[in-house]
């Protein structure tokens, strides 16, 4: 969930590039972001990812069961477009046409992504939301009837 419509409530075509970034985060780690706990640690995936890049280690992100199978530079720029899809602001966001490109060239330069959304602010725990909470997004339901 974007951070745009998490605290705000506001959806975008930015937001499915935030969802997008963090299914590519999902796939490559082999994790979901919901259900992720790192060594008893309260990380994220996408603290976790942001961890690794930052220190230079993104291959360890790789899912182990696909690590020797895979090629690990395009598994690196997976991570790096998922990345640039979780930045906190919509305007740093790539747009889906853009990450397409970014993911099928090997000639585009990437540019380093920040600091990933939920990191800055403070955590969110989707996983520990209660099932009753309602949204309070100020829709109606109409029933359309015939004439």
């Amino acid at each position: 969930m974007s951070p745009e419509y998490a605290f705000s409530g506001q959806f975008s075509e930015k937001s499915d590039v935030f969802s997008f970034g963090v299914f590519l985060l999902e796939i490559v780690s082999g994790k979901r972001n919901t259900s992720f706990h790192r060594s008893g640690l309260s990380f994220t995936l996408l603290s976790w990812a942001w961890e690794l890049w930052k220190e230079g280690k993104a291959e360890e992100l790789i899912d182990p069961s696909v690590k020797d199978t895979c090629r690990p530079k395009e598994a690196v720029k997976c991570i790096h477009v998922g990345l640039l899809c979780v930045q906190e602001d919509p305007i740093e966001r790539p747009t889906m046409s853009l990450v397409v490109l970014m993911l099928s060239s090997d000639t585009q330069t990437l540019p380093s992504p920040k600091e990933p959304a939920f990191l800055s602010r403070r955590a969110v725990d989707l996983s520990s939301e209660r099932p009753n909470t309602r949204s309070n997004n100020e829709l109606t339901i109409s029933l359309p009837e015939g004439r």
